[in-house]
């Protein structure tokens, strides 16, 4: 290979980087990405940067000067449009094109969007630096922030904004919040969010949304009028494809990989967000939508590229933090499976998450401890019983 293009200047890009010159190619390499931003690390977005204010320099995953010393040229603000695998060009919204001999998918993800929502000023998403910024400026001026969306960005943006002293309600279709973590964690959420203010509205959706002036007048299906001064959806992000559309590379939700995050496609991997790919840890399809994913798949991606095909496994592990609660996931969770709470504590939540008879993920809240040990039993999949023990009942929740 004499140049490697990386689409998407993301985490998952800038491993993927990083690895490639690791390991020995002396190659061109090209970053395009969307943003004129320099990559930059996404979790702060809603926690830390949005409450004590954005610093781009604080928030990049690397210097422009690491970028020279590596010899990458950078293309930013300038998203990807089109992909031509026959003779390997890749299109770009400037309608320039670039000739590659490796390309690496790492775009990500985009907000998904409540068609509702477009037309209204107080309305706002939160995906990306200018979106945290844009974001940011409205919760100063105060008010009454409506989250729809009960999900990570949700509640952790919730927990900020009750930080800066806004009044918060968090809406939600579902029964609970989080509610693919299963009802017990759910609910454990919701008493931690009410006892610092948060109201948390579930089981219901959005009837209809109104401007009135510069505020949104939110309408639930219950038939309760919320005014907000700023509107958040956070109902989740969809990967970022559609600029595959009429290419060889396959794609339903996310892009369809090999186990070695090869597309079928020669010369075209794919890491990060928008990777769906077969994980032989759980004999499981699947794409991750976390930091640790995107680090690990932008390394394992290169080294693809450069030859190597072995299979990415992997026990996924995430995070999240709102107020004082710092929840650490590892595995796979689902509300179908079986969930045994082993420890429920005002302060403190250890669930474990098993599947015909084998653990398979589990949710430790202020429980580093535990996080570690099951953490093993997941990747050496331990049966469930050894983990529930005799004197835990799992409890089984259905949708």
């Amino acid at each position: 290979m004499k140049r490697v293009v990386v689409v998407g200047a993301s985490l998952a890009g800038v491993n993927a980087i990083e690895s490639l010159r690791e390991r020995g190619f002396q190659g061109d390499i090209v970053l395009v990405g969307a943003e004129d931003h320099l990559p930059y690390t996404r979790p702060p977005l809603s926690k830390d940067a949005l409450a004590a204010g954005l610093n781009e320099s604080a928030l990049r995953l690397r210097e422009r000067e690491w970028f020279d010393a590596r010899g990458v040229t950078l293309q930013l603000g300038d998203a990807a449009t089109g992909l031509d695998t026959r003779d390997r060009r890749l299109w770009l919204g400037t309608e320039t094109s670039l000739a590659y001999d490796g390309l690496v998918i790492a775009t990500g993800s985009i907000s998904r969007r409540m068609p509702m929502t477009l037309s209204l000023p107080a309305a706002h998403t939160l995906r990306t630096y200018d979106d945290a910024d844009l974001l940011r400026q409205a919760l100063r001026r105060g008010g009454h922030l409506v989250v729809i969306g009960a999900g990570f960005i949700g509640l952790e943006t919730a927990a900020t904004a009750r930080a800066l002293g806004l009044d918060v309600t968090v809406v939600d279709v579902m029964p609970t919040p989080m509610y693919r973590f299963g009802e017990q964690v759910g609910v454990w959420f919701t008493d931690l969010h009410e006892r610092n203010g948060v109201r948390i509205v579930c089981s219901t959706g959005v009837a209809s949304l109104h401007a009135v002036g510069d505020r949104a007048q939110v309408v639930l299906d219950t038939g309760e009028t919320l005014a907000a001064d700023t509107l958040l959806v956070g109902v989740g992000g969809i990967p970022a494809t559609a600029w595959l559309t009429g290419s060889s590379v396959g794609f339903a939700d996310g892009v369809s990989c090999e186990p070695d995050l090869s597309t079928g496609v020669p010369g075209v991997v794919a890491a990060g967000d928008v990777a769906r790919w077969h994980n032989k840890v759980f004999d499981e399809t699947m794409r991750v939508e976390h930091w640790t994913n995107a680090v690990e798949q932008g390394m394992h991606a290169a080294g693809t590229l450069m030859g190597e095909h072995l299979p990415f496994e992997s026990v996924p592990y995430f995070w999240t933090d709102q107020f004082e609660a710092k929840l650490r996931c590892v595995g796979r969770i689902s509300p179908d499976d079986t969930i045994a709470v082993l420890r429920r504590e005002e302060n403190s939540l250890v669930a474990a998450y098993g599947r015909d008879g084998t653990i398979r993920g589990a949710v430790c809240v202020n429980a580093p401890r535990q996080l570690a040990t099951l953490r093993d039993a997941i990747a050496q999949r331990v049966n469930f019983r050894e983990i529930t023990g005799s004197g835990t009942t799992p409890v089984t929740t259905t949708p």
